[in-house]
């Protein structure tokens, strides 16, 4: 086996590591995912995972399959258990992202595909990263951080300076990384000084 598809099945395993922490503070009632959030990363993933693979993309491809199934299953249960989906700043950026799906809908190219996607995706994190800054105790922080690991671990899968490739791992590892340091400044924020 060689250093690629190690990378790519790590980016795998650590995406997959990041789903079940976070699904049982969910049902706990301890994380409330962001609704917007996660519809956007429910469409995006999937298609993610196939302007990927029509890039060229192989063992890369671990990182945005393991999440798409993730992100739906995280999605079906936020409208149960989950937070906004009707505050303005998420029906302006449910709006902005269906107006960039359509462009995306519309184009041929691959890259601009994924360079569309990663821009969609970008919105929902934004919803995302700022609840976690203003409702920390409302997020998991290890789920954020395996998924970053998951992130950089598929950009090592890559094995190639193609851009359209390795543009999407790069954005999940800093995207999630963004949750991250929102949650901890957040927490350090609601902490009452000594």
């Amino acid at each position: 086996m060689n250093y690629y598809a190690i990378f790519g099945i790590l980016s795998g395993v650590f995406s997959f590591a990041s789903y079940p922490p976070y699904i049982v503070a969910i049902l706990k009632g301890q994380a409330k995912p962001e609704r917007a959030s996660w519809l956007i990363w429910s469409v995006l993933t999937t298609m993610g995972f196939f302007s990927q693979l029509a890039v060229g993309a192989t063992y890369s491809l671990w990182l945005p399959g393991i999440q798409g199934l993730g992100v739906i299953v995280v999605f079906m249960l936020s409208l149960r258990y989950g937070f906004g989906g009707l505050q303005k700043r998420d029906i302006v950026t449910l709006g902005a992202a269906g107006f960039t799906l359509l462009l995306w809908y519309f184009t041929s190219n691959a890259t601009l595909a994924v360079a569309l996607i990663v821009l969609i995706d970008a919105m929902g994190a934004w919803l995302t990263v700022v609840k976690a800054y203003e409702h920390p105790s409302s997020e998991t922080l290890v789920t954020w951080a395996l998924s970053g690991t998951g992130g950089f671990c598929a950009l090592l899968a890559v094995g190639t300076l193609n851009a359209a490739q390795l543009s999407y791992p790069f954005y999940i590892f800093i995207a999630n990384f963004a949750v991250v340091f929102a949650i901890l400044l957040g927490r350090r924020k609601v902490r009452p000084r000594s």
